[in-house]
């Protein structure tokens, strides 16, 4: 269990070191390119790999971190039973957005995210919708306290919850990836929320609570017990990757996705993480109190 718990820190701080090597990349780099012959050969070297493969390593180490919490604390079963929905049912989303223009509208992405599948989407692409997904599912089903009071109203609004908030990192992400100097997909007919047509939301409303509605269906024979401290890697993956979207939103002068995914996205997620805390230590406490209460029990009948 320790060595599971280093690998999925060392996966963990990669995925965030990754992204900061991306934003400068992007931010920096790029728009001042000349700036590279004034790095030394390791920086230059660096800079290369950022430019070249920073995106792709970034979102490869998110699914690891994830994935490993997740085998770590939910269990390997219960952690495929997310996984895999959310790969396979959101890479089908992305193949009918791209080819046909449903759900998402009519997009195409161009280089820089790693090999293409059927030449249309990005295979990392799937895996942020895995790793991102599962952290918003996870933060709204323990707030909602899902599993210490279910009930199919719960299930249904931490779904709904969860969606939102994996589509609140879409409102700040998507202006700034398809529209900076180095965008990494566009927009064939550009809609009217900063480029993005309406359209969009709903479809990735629409694929994340399809693919947390399986997996709330195929975790509802196996209830889910948070301890305190779990909650805690759903919410820095959600932030961090808020945090890179907010940066290169900012950078581009998109204020009002950024702001709008802050009321829609950063402060449910942290007001989710407090009252999932809240209830796993109160479960904590009456589990302690029951062992007490058992154990003078048994010292008075002996």
């Amino acid at each position: 269990m320790k060595q599971l718990v280093i690998a999925e820190r060392v996966c963990l701080i990669g995925h965030i070191v990754s992204m900061v090597f991306g934003l400068v990349g992007i931010l920096l780099v790029v728009p001042n390119a000349e700036v590279i012959f004034h790095l030394s050969e390791f920086g230059q070297t660096a800079m290369q790999w950022s430019m070249a493969g920073g995106g792709v390593v970034y979102m490869i180490l998110g699914t690891a971190a994830v994935f490993l919490y997740g085998l770590r604390t939910l269990g390997l079963g219960r952690i495929l039973a997310f996984m895999l929905p959310a790969i396979f049912i959101s890479l089908g989303s992305e193949l009918l957005g791209t080819s046909t223009g449903f759900p998402f509208g009519h997009y195409s992405y161009l280089s820089g995210l790693g090999y293409k599948i059927a030449g249309l989407v990005p295979f990392t692409i799937p895996l942020s919708w895995f790793y991102v997904g599962c952290a918003s599912y996870l933060l709204a089903r323990a707030g909602l306290e899902v599993d210490t009071k279910p009930s199919w109203w719960r299930h249904i609004c931490a779904i709904g919850l969860g969606s939102l908030l994996l589509t609140s990192w879409d409102f700040v992400l998507d202006p700034a990836m398809s529209q900076t100097s180095l965008p990494f997909w566009y927009w064939q007919q550009p809609g009217p929320f900063f480029g993005m047509p309406y359209q969009n939301f709903v479809g990735w409303l629409g694929t994340g609570a399809v693919f947390m509605t399986v997996a709330a269906l195929l975790w509802n024979s196996n209830p889910i017990k948070f301890e305190r401290s779990q909650l805690n890697v759903p919410l820095v993956v959600y932030l961090a990757n808020f945090g890179f979207a907010t940066v290169m939103s900012l950078a581009a002068g998109f204020t009002i996705p950024v702001g709008l995914g802050f009321v829609l996205g950063v402060a449910p997620s942290l007001a989710l993480w407090l009252k999932g805390s809240a209830v796993s230590a109160q479960a904590d406490v009456e589990s302690t109190t029951n062992a007490v209460s058992v154990a003078n029990i048994n010292v008075a009948l002996k």
